[in-house]
């Protein structure tokens, strides 16, 4: 679980340009934390004290003042071009229908095999962020289950469990807007790591040794993401997984998880920049790389309620024996601010029942706060609570590509699911 943090970079990650800023209030309707200071009709400012990184404002300004300040673009071309590096690309189910986009493709373009291709032709290796959400599932959904057997079916617990109800625990700034504003409820998130930072961790231990075979000292993790958050994620201090274990191992080394973040914004810059033409790029699956396979649950994560469906899919699983006779769970889907559903479930080892209370949420402005104030007055019964930042999930994240209409993110929603 996410302990602690460095303020001075999440001080940089979001600021007004107050040359640009007309001082509309535009930022300060859309920022979830209520970081922005400045009266109507003058320029604005981020109080970085409050911020949460997730770049609304950015997406939202007409005006285009606020900036994302950490630009790692040369960097991470200088380390490409480093014969002695390996440059591992981790990509984000809502980058693959955004970055199209910025191509001139309309928006909510599905193109995997195209963003492969041209990330093999940039240089980049490729660990698909669906696999290690897909190892958050499996994480996120034992760690309910044990929660389930203990406080609802009255199991002894085979070590210490955070309390009911569980809260999602993949999205940074809801991470942080928690540790600002609800630190009460830290002990209710889910100690999984989100599948950027599990990425990282697994690229520098397992796909050092077995895919790459390389030093993980000589690989380079770059998260591609639709989220300027993100970018504090992959600074916080305690993600050093990958070096911790090779310590262990007898190997020297101190580097962090994921060594830099680039948006979908960012990654199209960098395209630009080394000349590659991403509409006529060559398809490429990269099939051979078990690193690059996934589920239909990691694939769903990029959308509201996408987390919750694949983890009571996993519970139902485990709890029952059986799989859900309708895969697709639902009730949970759809753009919703706030949706809820309960799921019977019969233990395959003693035949009790259980019923599951399950809620969804995205938007903090909006829909999470007036939620979070309900469950901390004890007044819903919830065993598990998904909660994404940005409104529709990370398809309207702070690093997609801005779209003057405010509109695109419903594109990008439909194309990852279908029935959103």
């Amino acid at each position: 679980m996410m302990k602690g943090f460095q303020t001075q970079e999440l001080n940089r990650v979001i600021e007004i340009d107050r040359k640009i800023c007309k001082g509309c209030d535009s930022c300060k309707a859309f920022c979830p934390a209520d970081a922005i200071a400045g009266k109507y009709g003058a320029a604005h400012t981020v109080t970085t004290e409050k911020c949460i990184s997730c770049g609304q404002c950015l997406v939202n300004c007409p005006f285009g003042a606020p900036k994302d300040m950490v630009d790692v673009v040369d960097k991470v071309i200088e380390k490409l071009n480093n014969k002695q590096l390996t440059v591992v690309g981790t990509i984000a189910p809502a980058v693959r229908v955004a970055i199209g986009e910025e191509f001139g493709m309309e928006p909510g373009s599905l193109v995997t095999e195209k963003l492969y291709g041209a990330l093999n032709q940039a240089g980049f290796k490729i660990l698909d962020t669906n696999f290690t959400a897909d190892q958050t599932i499996m994480e996120e959904g034992m760690e309910l289950i044990a929660k389930i057997r203990h406080y609802a079916l009255g199991e002894p617990a085979e070590q210490p469990l955070g309390p009911l109800p569980q809260f999602t625990s993949c999205c940074p700034a809801w991470i942080r807007y928690v540790e600002l504003y609800y630190p009460e409820f830290i002990p209710n998130l889910s100690s999984a790591k989100s599948p950027m930072m599990m990425a990282g961790a697994l690229a520098k231990t397992y796909g050092a040794k077995e895919v790459w075979r390389v030093k993980p000292e000589n690989i380079f993790v770059v998260g591609i993401m639709p989220c300027t958050a993100k970018k504090f994620e992959a600074s916080r201090p305690e993600f050093d997984s990958a070096a911790h274990y090779w310590r262990k191992q007898g190997e020297n080394g101190h580097y962090p998880d994921v060594d830099v973040v680039l948006t979908t914004r960012d990654l199209a810059r960098l395209f630009k920049k080394r000349n590659i033409d991403f509409a006529n790029a060559p398809e490429f699956t990269d099939k051979d790389n078990p690193l690059a396979q996934y589920s239909g649950a990691g694939t769903i994560f990029g959308n509201t309620g996408g987390v919750m469906e694949a983890a009571l899919r996993t519970a139902y699983f485990v709890i029952t024996g059986r799989e859900l006779d309708v895969l697709e769970f639902k009730p949970v889907r759809g753009l919703a601010g706030v949706k809820e559903a309960s799921v019977t479930m019969q233990d395959a080892k003693t035949s009790k029942e259980v019923t599951l209370n399950v809620a969804v949420a995205h938007g903090i402005k909006e829909n999470v706060r007036p939620l979070l104030e309900e469950v901390k007055a004890n007044k819903l019964p919830y065993h598990f609570i998904e909660i994404m930042n940005c409104p529709g999930g990370c398809v309207n994240g702070g690093g997609q590509p801005v779209n003057p209409m405010g509109t695109s993110w419903l594109g990008k929603a439909k194309a990852m699911l279908p029935w959103a």
